[in-house]
């Protein structure tokens, strides 16, 4: 057919017309359109408000006998720089077990005589025990407590106390870094990526399993037969849970290999919060299947729900430089706590009565996000 010039020409009115169409098909699709304000605006906030690669205020237990004045005030220096939010006075004992269990992220033992040694002059020995599992967190504070001896106790040592801070620090600081000491950051990022690569690829391939089957139509198909919903479901995800096992172990086996992360913990331990972690993870591609209407929609929605896993867990940046919001949302995801279980039992061999307070909210997420899951479910087939 012979085109005339005005059909060969570019004409703003049909572009015009196309885009309307664009337009209207995107106001239509609003999930999409939630995704794509949502997720720019979730970043905004997340790295302009949540993310802080210098944390401070970090939890710290005193284990002090010494009450004297100047054992307070080398403990109101330490609080001065800023980076130690010091909670309770207790026992060793006592905290050394808030730091195995990740309660403190630092604890500081004065020795009894504290004062008598530091009158005497034979500069005593401040204990300084520091959780270095993740050393972008302790790094800053182990970096400002270098600086207090030669700082502290300027103003009581005056007079005839002059003599003592006339050659060298009053006191000694001994720092000693629990379960990384040499401070590698494999040790913290490898086992991390267990929990990361988890949610980022369960989520997403439950997600678009579920959807798949319905936009095809095979879904309908598989319940017109006398399998059980129940049966439809559970035979869906849990090649997952063996696609998740797979996937650890690979994670396991590089960490150990290439990249000599220790094992302190039990693997028993270790296989039963990857199961408890991988069924959180599948709940919720489960749950977004109920609701995304296309593959596309699904992918979407487990990006959505990527973003704050791997921003707001700790995984990649501090998880107490955040501000406590922030810290209560990190709070409410599973990976949260998984990155602390793997951890703490890779790095510092913790037992189940170490993470045991971390196993139970992945445990409730379970809970209410697969029985909203299975009401949505139940919702859709009707």
């Amino acid at each position: 057919m012979h085109k005339t010039i005005s059909d060969k020409a570019l004409s703003w009115r049909r572009v015009w017309a196309v885009l309307r169409k664009e337009f209207v098909q995107l106001k239509r699709d609003r999930l999409t359109l939630a995704m794509l304000i949502g997720i720019p605006l979730i970043q905004l906030i997340l790295f302009g408000y949540a993310i802080n690669g210098d944390p401070k205020h970090l939890p710290t237990v005193i284990a002090a006998t010494d009450n004297g004045p100047l054992s307070r005030s080398v403990i109101r220096a330490i609080e001065n720089t800023g980076y130690f939010d010091i909670q309770a006075v207790v026992s060793e004992t006592e905290a050394e077990r808030q730091i195995s269990e990740g309660l403190v992220q630092f604890a500081i033992v004065l020795p009894s005589d504290f004062s008598r040694k530091l009158l005497r002059g034979e500069h005593p020995v401040i204990a300084v025990y520091g959780d270095a599992s993740d050393p972008s967190t302790s790094g800053g504070a182990i970096s400002a407590l270098n600086q207090l001896p030669a700082q502290a106790l300027q103003t009581e040592l005056r007079g005839p106390l002059a003599h003592l801070r006339s050659t060298q620090p009053p006191f000694e600081l001994r720092v000693h870094r629990r379960y990384n000491p040499e401070g590698i950051t494999a040790y913290n990022v490898v086992p991390g990526l267990m929990g990361i690569i988890l949610v980022m690829t369960l989520v997403m391939m439950t997600a678009m399993a579920m959807t798949r089957e319905r936009e095809r139509g095979t879904l309908e198909n598989l319940l017109a037969t006398p399998v059980k919903p129940i049966e439809v479901m559970m035979g869906k995800i849990l090649p997952y849970v063996v696609i998740g096992y797979v996937q650890v172990s690979m994670i396991y086996i590089a960490s150990r290999v290439l990249f000599d992360v220790p094992m302190f913990g039990s693997y028993l331990l270790l296989a039963g919060a990857v199961l408890v972690f991988i069924i959180a993870t599948l709940v919720v591609g489960f749950l977004f299947s109920t609701v995304a209407r296309t593959q596309l929609q699904a992918m979407q929605m487990a990006i959505f729900f990527f973003l704050p896993n791997i921003m707001l867990s700790g995984f990649m940046f501090p998880f107490r430089g955040m501000p406590r919001w922030a810290q209560w949302l990190g709070e409410c995801l599973p990976v949260t706590h998984f990155l602390r279980v793997v951890r703490g039992v890779m790095l510092k061999g913790s037992t189940l009565a170490d993470v045991g307070h971390e196993l139970w909210p992945m445990a409730l997420f379970i809970l209410l996000v697969g029985g909203l899951a299975m009401r949505r479910y139940r919702q859709t087939l009707d």
